[in-house]
C-alpha cells in the first residue's frame, strides 16, 4: 500500500489543515469488489490560505522512490483520457466544465507550464534528486489529449467510492483500448463526476485526488476530477482572475495539479515526493502572490488559470515552484 495524500483550501485554518494533511495517510480499501487492489490516494486538499502546502509540506526536494515495477512517471506518449461518468451529466453542465477541461487538456501537452516534470526520470537508484542524462525521463509531448467517453447509458453512484471510481477508470481502459500493462504504463485516466455527485469529503477534505489500480490490464492512474465548481471559492473559484471571469479556474488549477502529478508519480507514492510524501503540485498549492503564484497561461486554445510546480533545478538546485522551465 502506498501512502495518501491531500492539498487544502482556504476556508481552513493552518492547524485544521495540518490536520487533515495527517488525516490523508489512512490507508485505503485494500481492493475493490472485482478484486483489483488500489494504491493509496494522492490527493489536492482544500486550504486556500497564504499558509499554503508548499510550507506545510517543507522545502526540501523530490526524491525517486523506485517505482512500482520500476516504473515512477509517465514517458513517451503521455496520454490522457478524460471519462465523464453518468447520466447525471446529461444536459446538466452547468458551468461548462467539460469544455473548459478539454480545451485545456488539448493545448497543455508541450507547454512551458507543464516542461519541469521532464526533470524528473526513473530507471535511477531511490533517492535521487538530480536525474541529469540518466533513467528515462518523463515527457512533455503535445496532443495529450488522447480521448473523451460520455459513458452517460445509466447513472454513477451518487457518492462514488475509490473501489468504484478505480472500477470506472478500468471500464475505461477497455473502452479505449488499452487491455495491456504496457500500454497503460503512459497513461492517466481523468474519471469526472457530475455536479453534486462527487465523491464524500470533496470541498472539505480535498478537491481531487489520483491514485492507482492494479487490474488484469496492468497497473492504471486515474483521477477523482469531482464537479470542482459546486465547491466554489474553496476549490480555486476567484484566485486567480476576479468576477465572473474566475468562477472557473478551479477548474484547470485542480486539473493540472492532478495531471503534473501523475506524470512524475504515476503510480503513488514510488515516483517523485518529499520526505513529508508531497509531490510536485502538493508543494506549490495555492500560493496566491511571490514566486510561484498561481497565474494564468495561454496555450494554443486559450488561456488558463494553473498553479506553479516544484522544479528540483530552480535556484541553483535549491528547488522552488515554477511556472515554466
Amino acid at each position: 500500500m502506498k501512502q495518501s495524500r491531500f492539498i487544502y483550501a482556504s476556508t481552513l485554518a493552518l492547524a485544521i489543515a495540518i490536520a487533515l494533511t495527517l488525516a490523508s495517510f489512512v490507508t485505503p480499501a485494500s481492493a475493490s469488489p472485482s478484486g483489483d487492489v488500489l494504491h493509496s490516494i494522492h490527493s489536492m486538499g482544500v486550504k486556500r490560505t497564504n499558509n499554503n502546502f508548499a510550507k506545510t509540506a517543507g522545502t526540501n526536494n523530490l526524491t525517486y522512490h523506485g517505482g512500482t515495477s520500476g516504473y515512477g512517471v509517465e514517458t513517451g506518449a503521455d496520454k490522457v483520457y478524460l471519462i465523464y461518468w453518468g447520466s447525471q451529466w446529461n444536459g446538466n453542465d452547468p458551468s461548462g466544465e467539460a469544455a473548459i477541461q478539454q480545451k485545456f487538456f488539448n493545448g497543455v501537452g508541450g507547454s512551458s507550464w507543464n516542461n519541469s516534470v521532464t526533470q524528473y526520470c526513473q530507471g535511477v537508484a531511490s533517492g535521487t534528486v538530480t536525474c541529469g542524462s540518466a533513467g528515462t525521463h518523463a515527457t512533455n509531448p503535445s496532443g495529450v489529449l488522447a480521448g473523451v467517453w460520455y459513458d452517460n447509458s445509466a447513472k454513477a453512484p451518487s457518492k462514488p467510492s475509490q473501489s468504484s471510481l478505480a472500477s470506472e477508470a478500468a471500464k475505461a481502459a477497455a473502452h479505449f483500448g488499452n487491455t495491456t500493462t504496457a500500454s497503460n504504463r503512459t497513461v492517466q485516466y481523468v474519471i469526472n463526476t457530475a455536479t453534486h455527485n462527487s465523491a464524500s469529503g470533496f470541498g472539505s477534505q480535498y478537491c481531487a485526488w489520483h491514485s492507482s489500480t492494479n487490474t488484469s490490464y496492468g497497473n492504471i492512474a486515474f483521477t477523482n476530477m469531482p464537479y470542482i465548481t459546486d465547491a466554489g471559492t474553496s476549490c480555486g473559484a476567484n484566485f486567480v482572475n476576479s468576477g465572473s471571469a474566475g468562477l472557473t479556474d478551479g477548474i484547470t488549477i485542480v486539473g493540472g495539479h492532478e495531471f503534473a502529478e501523475t506524470e512524475t508519480d504515476i503510480y503513488p507514492s514510488t515516483g517523485w515526493i518529499d520526505s513529508s510524501g508531497a509531490e510536485n503540485g502538493d508543494k506549490c498549492a495555492w500560493i496566491s502572490s511571490g514566486q510561484g503564484a498561481s497565474t494564468n497561461i495561454t496555450l494554443s486554445t486559450g488561456t488558463f488559470a494553473v498553479q506553479s510546480l516544484w522544479s528540483n533545478a530552480f535556484n541553483g538546485n535549491a528547488g522552488g515552484c515554477v511556472n515554466s522551465y
